[in-house]
């Protein structure tokens, strides 16, 4: 009895992510602002209707090589953490930490700032069309949006995936609300928008690393189990299943979805408009058209809950590998959740929201997000050619990190020169995180500054009531 009482009370994060949660996470982080903001950026930069489909059905094969990756990543290494953890325990403590200065300071805060604009520009739509809803207004609910996720992840872990797992099939929903009224106006004969849907002469081939950007970011939640593998129910089986079964179902939506927005809206309406969700609802079926936006605004809160949940984990993981301060790898001593890790990304979101455009921020910060990505596949190869003794209860042909490695890195490559201004300032974080490698974690910290470290550390844990946690998982 008191040895059940006592696990009862230790403090560690549970496992509390069945398989019905590892797939709405899933779901709830890859459909979100992505399809409802993101077909303006793959037509402008592929150029045709046409090409745009194949790009985004590209994208989809690309994102399911990714997730099958992963997917054996996950079984072979049984930490949490994602990207993080998978670059460090295959290619080393130095590219492990460029990645998480880089996630720190550019790929997450945008990436979540650009859900959260979505997020607010999609609720505010209704109650100022046909006119733009003013942008200090859609800022100010896009952080009033992010704040309460952040204080939900804040309380608990379980009301945070009970909330994914409704959103997930809210997000469904508001496919469904696109796709079924556009399947009937196809068939009803409207065709007109898809001639000469492969005009070549509208095709600008160095643009393209830019239209796998704006898809790829559509689809990129495939990877979010990986960052709570500790927390997960039986991970071995749960994240091959999870992640097959969603990325099939979202490619799926996605593609129908895209169909159905060139069924109604010409290619001119598609880029002209702020939020093509609600244009094509105003077309297709007007009736809808106070439901779709907050739809779709409730999909990209799930998208920014998932998030959070996710890179809070990343925090927690570098901090207990010692590549970041020990107060991130500590636990509510109630609530159980990482709160200090979660907690961080509330001043860069902050301002990243104030000051960015959701299209800039896209381009910046997803250079940095598929260099790493492409190192984490490359590192699955070479833990294969290390651990050749190691029976993975799930592997891929070698095809598949070796072909998605080199798109990855050959996308990367060809976008400095398709934006050489957001992707050098990626660039620049990334090597920035050299000397503060070499300074803080390869050189030891002299004593007074370890004694700085822990007084300050100890102060915080007061203040936040955290502890660090007994043991992992159970």
């Amino acid at each position: 009895m008191g040895k059940d009482k006592k696990k009862e009370e230790a403090v560690f994060l549970r496992k509390k992510i069945t398989l019905l949660r590892a797939f709405s996470l899933l779901i709830g982080s890859m459909v979100g602002s992505g399809i409802f903001i993101s077909p303006k950026g793959v037509l402008k930069n592929s150029g045709t209707v046409g090409f745009s489909l194949v790009v985004w059905f590209a994208c989809g094969l690309l994102s399911m090589f990714g997730a099958l990756c992963y997917a054996e990543l996950g079984t072979r290494i049984t930490k949490s953490g994602g990207h993080y953890i998978y670059i460090l325990e295959t290619l080393g403590p130095l590219p492990s930490f460029l990645f998480l200065w880089a996630e720190f300071f550019a790929i997450r805060p945008a990436n979540s700032a650009v859900v959260s604009l979505a997020f607010g520009r999609y609720l505010l739509e209704p109650f100022f069309a046909p006119c733009a809803a003013p942008v200090p207004a859609v800022k100010l609910v896009s952080l009033l949006g992010y704040y309460a996720v952040l204080t939900l992840n804040s309380w608990s872990v379980t009301w945070s995936a009970r909330l994914q797992t409704a959103l997930s099939f809210v997000k469904l929903l508001a496919l469904m609300l696109i796709i079924v009224p556009g399947m009937m106006l196809l068939a009803q004969g409207h065709t007109k928008n898809f001639q000469d849907a492969f005009d070549r002469q509208s095709l600008v081939p160095d643009k393209l690393p830019l239209a796998f950007y704006a898809g790829m970011f559509a689809y990129s939640g495939w990877f979010q189990t990986s960052f709570v593998r500790e927390e997960l129910v039986r991970p071995e089986r749960n994240i091959p299943l999870a992640v097959i079964v969603s990325v099939i179902t979202v490619i799926m939506g996605y593609m129908l979805t895209n169909i159905s927005y060139y069924t109604a809206l010409g290619t001119q309406d598609v880029l002209a408009s702020p939020a093509v969700a609600v244009s094509f609802v105003q077309q297709a079926c007007t009736n809808l058209i106070s439901v779709v936006p907050v739809l779709v605004a409730l999909s990209c809160f799930g998208t920014m809950n998932g998030g959070i949940l996710t890179f809070s984990r990343t925090l927690f993981v570098a901090s207990r590998e010692g590549q970041w301060p020990p107060l991130f790898s500590m636990i509510h001593i109630r609530s159980h959740t990482p709160l200090p890790a979660v907690m961080l990304m509330f001043p860069l979101v902050t301002a990243m929201v104030c000051i960015g455009d959701i299209y800039h921020l896209l381009n910046f910060f997803s250079f940095s997000r598929w260099l790493f990505i492409g190192l984490a596949t490359l590192g699955l190869i070479v833990h294969r050619y290390r651990h050749p003794e190691l029976q993975s209860p799930f592997k891929v042909p070698l095809f598949v990190p070796v072909s998605f490695t080199i798109i990855c890195l050959f996308t990367v490559a060809m976008s400095i020169y398709s934006d050489p201004v957001n992707i050098g300032i990626g660039c620049t974080i990334v090597l920035s995180g050299f000397p503060v490698y070499y300074l803080v974690i390869h050189r030891k910290m002299s004593n007074r500054c370890h004694r700085l470290l822990y007084y300050l550390t100890h102060k915080l844990q007061l203040l936040l009531e955290v502890v660090q946690q007994e043991i992992k998982t159970y």
